[in-house]
């Protein structure tokens, strides 16, 4: 099995999207670190308060999908989805 890692940021254009992000976020990290596989998980501020830093690992490419479908039907979904991301994700099959 090969560890899929995603690494990146999550950036908010206003102050209403940041707050959305910090609302919602708590349990979005509760929930996930709860994921079977998730090895670690953490979305933490940076320095501009409209970005936050994103470092994720799963076990294996099943727990990661896995993640990715909970993730997509959630509330923080629902309070992100038009936030801009910019990530990498290693260890998918090609």
């Amino acid at each position: 099995m090969t560890e899929v890692r995603l690494t990146g940021r999550l950036i908010c254009a206003t102050p209403d999207e940041a707050a959305r992000v910090r609302s919602a976020l708590p349990a979005h990290i509760a929930l996930t670190r709860a994921e079977p596989g998730c090895l670690f998980f953490e979305v933490t501020p940076t320095e501009n308060p409209l970005i936050w830093a994103v470092s994720e690992r799963f076990a294996d490419s099943a727990a990661f999908e896995a993640h990715q479908a909970r993730a997509d039907a959630s509330v923080w979904a629902a309070q992100t989805t038009s936030i801009a991301r910019d990530d990498t994700v290693t260890g998918l099959p090609e």
